[in-house]
């Protein structure tokens, strides 16, 4: 069977399209080929890569991407899943092509306030949410029912 191929878009791929992405390779039982870009690529969030070798996903090796580098090397992807918080991230990217477009929405841990535990657990919540909305998204794309999916969360 062919994979299924999917793509997390963030502005920075500094954190939540990069939870996404290991998430969804650690979940998805080999049924997907992933990968997550940004607009404007920085560095990966300290903060996301200790959260998640909590959950024993090691992202120091991990290097952030441009989206606009996946589409030059003439990548199609079935479904495009953008991550940013509707009104907080104005510029969150777009991917051409023909696939099922996708947003689920979730804060952006750069912009957290407070000093370092009170962000620290405010990532916390944020990569339980996304763990939680991407193990619904394969289920979803594994059962064929990415409408039903979509419907409930407004994507």
């Amino acid at each position: 069977m062919e994979k299924e191929k999917v793509l997390f878009i963030c502005v920075h791929n500094s954190a939540r399209s990069q939870m996404a992405e290991e998430f969804l390779r650690a979940l998805g039982n080999d049924r997907f080929e992933v990968s997550s870009a940004g607009f404007e690529p920085t560095e990966i969030n300290p903060l996301v890569m200790e959260v998640m070798r909590e959950e024993g996903l090691d992202l120091s090796h991990k290097k952030t991407q441009s989206v606009f580098d996946l589409y030059k090397q003439g990548r199609i992807f079935n479904y495009v899943i953008t991550v940013c918080k509707k009104g907080q991230d104005q510029d969150c990217p777009i991917f051409p092509g023909i696939s099922h477009r996708i947003n689920l929405p979730f804060e952006d841990p750069a912009k957290l306030e407070g000093n370092y535990q009170e962000r620290l657990v405010k990532t916390r919540e944020i990569r339980d949410s996304i763990k939680e909305l991407v193990t619904l998204f394969a289920e979803a794309v594994e059962s064929g029912s990415i409408e039903k999916f979509c419907s409930l969360n407004a994507c």
